[in-house]
């Protein structure tokens, strides 16, 4: 007998929906473009940081 539960969550379509989205916007994007962005991204204040 198997159970399903319907999840909240999906971690995983989350991360690919993500994935997808950075594709489409980097593979527009020169090598200088790309090494600009994510200065700019590791520069912004409201970056989710793991914690210890």
């Amino acid at each position: 007998m198997e159970t399903k539960t319907k999840k909240k969550f999906d971690a995983v379509k989350m991360a690919c929906d993500i994935k997808d989205k950075l594709d489409a916007k980097l593979s527009k994007m020169s090598k200088q473009e790309i090494v600009a962005f994510f200065k700019e991204q590791r520069m912004k204040p409201n970056r989710i940081k793991p914690s210890a």
